[in-house]
């Protein structure tokens, strides 16, 4: 029988109520074996994740401060789990270690860890599955790089004999026996190691939304989701700022063929978005497979004649980039111009000194910045086939009287890059949205 991993996020198991739903779900479906839980998060809109609390704990502590107060609303929180549940637990012992920790100032990971940690212990006992800490079986090397291979090969030594398992997501251990986390998310990349240590035949990611949407909701009013996507679409999309699912996580699986699927714990019904390999003949039902954006850019715009046949004239410019530390996001060009698109914020501090040495590297005839400028990925593997595709982008922008500052396609036709003012950047995704989806 296959195997099938689930991860379970922050407000998936924010409390019990969310726990009984998440306990269905498991138990509808025998496969669903290794169960990867996130930390409480939010119960309501003013409400504080415990992730957040026991880093405030951290800060309090780091600074000889009191943290009886905070981590009593932190145990409290974890209490009124157990209760409603009405399971024969008690975290008194844990929550005892964790505060002395915490005390003798254990560091910043370790104290984010603990709201994975004591949110596995309380699943697994309700679901009668077993724990399995995450700290044995997930490693890094001392400078905190994630050691793939050995973790592969403790997962499948330590799950081989084990049928069903919680393993809580977000932290592992490094070699030096200490606690180390992945970024914000993290649990999205523990589900996926999971699943490729025990060869999982799928890898299933529950969250709050139903799939992954062809656009951001907060923009585009009630988005159709994505029922297939491809790894190259999604990270191509996560990119440029779309978050249902940590960027990170798509490696462990990629490699190894298995698909993840994207759902929603509060509508099991609904089919989500399937992630499959990248040599998928599923048909999208829209030419484009997902629009999503990032503002915070600006472009370096560099002129001089003759630039196309001056030796070398592109690589000055970038050892200037690189000896600043900066790297660009795209570089379009033409005969005696050229754009490079950087991040606004990195370039800030070193604008006038990337400027002066640019000048003394290849004497511009002209060189000056464009500010707020937003980036937009239109993304498809269907794009391809379909004659048109980008004259129907730039058609929709010029209709709306948005005036596109840069352009890129890569060689894969899979995407298409847009630079335009940060001004017009919602305008801009509703207007491509209507032309390829309404």
């Amino acid at each position: 029988m296959g195997k099938k991993v689930v991860k379970f996020g922050g407000s998936s198991l924010a409390d019990a109520k969310q726990f009984k739903k998440v306990a269905e779900i498991i138990k509808s479906d025998e496969k669903r074996c290794y169960v990867v839980p996130s930390a409480p998060g939010k119960r309501f809109d003013d409400d504080i994740k415990v992730t957040d609390m026991l880093y405030s704990c951290y800060e309090k502590a780091s600074k000889g401060e009191d943290i009886t107060e905070i981590f009593t609303i932190i145990k409290n929180r974890y209490n009124e789990i157990i209760n409603e549940l009405n399971i024969d637990l008690s975290l008194e012992k844990e929550f005892d270690e964790i505060s002395t920790f915490l005390k003798g100032k254990s560091g910043r990971d370790y104290a984010a860890s603990r709201g994975e940690y004591l949110n596995g212990i309380i699943l697994a006992k309700y679901l009668g599955f077993e724990f399995v800490d995450a700290a044995e079986i997930i490693f890094f090397n001392d400078n905190g790089v994630f050691l793939l291979n050995e973790t592969i090969e403790a997962i499948s030594k330590k799950l081989k004999d084990i049928s069903h398992a919680v393993i809580p997501g977000f932290y592992g251990m490094t070699l030096n026996g200490t606690i180390k986390t992945f970024s914000r998310g993290g649990s999205d990349v523990t589900g996926s190691i999971i699943s490729r240590g025990v060869n999982a035949e799928i890898y299933e990611n529950w969250t709050d939304v139903s799939g992954f949407l062809i656009a951001d909701p907060r923009i585009v009013e009630k988005p159709e989701v994505i029922d297939v996507i491809t790894y190259k679409e999604l990270r191509e999309l996560s990119y440029m700022g779309a978050t249902v699912l940590h960027e990170d996580a798509i490696f462990p699986v990629r490699s190894a063929g298995i698909p993840i699927n994207i759902r929603n714990t509060n509508d099991p019904s609904a089919k989500g978005t399937m992630i499959v390999s990248d040599d998928t003949k599923e048909p999208n039902k829209y030419t484009i497979t997902g629009i999503a954006g990032k503002k915070g850019f600006c472009s370096l715009n560099i002129e001089k004649a003759m630039m196309n046949s001056e030796i070398g004239f592109v690589k000055k410019i970038l050892k200037v980039l690189e000896k600043n530390n900066l790297s660009f996001e795209h570089m379009p060009s033409g005969i005696d111009t050229m754009s490079i698109v950087l991040n606004a914020s990195n370039l800030e501090s070193v604008e006038e000194t990337v400027i002066e040495q640019i000048k003394t590297a290849v004497n511009p005839d002209n060189i000056y910045i464009e500010k707020n400028i937003a980036l937009l990925a239109v993304v498809g593997r269907g794009m391809y086939t379909k004659r048109g595709t980008a004259a129907r982008v730039f058609a929709a922008l010029a209709h709306s009287r948005i005036n596109i500052k840069m352009i890129d396609q890569g060689s894969s036709e899979l995407n298409i890059i847009v630079g335009i003012d940060e001004s017009e950047f919602k305008n801009a995704i509703k207007c491509i949205y209507d032309i390829f989806v309404n």
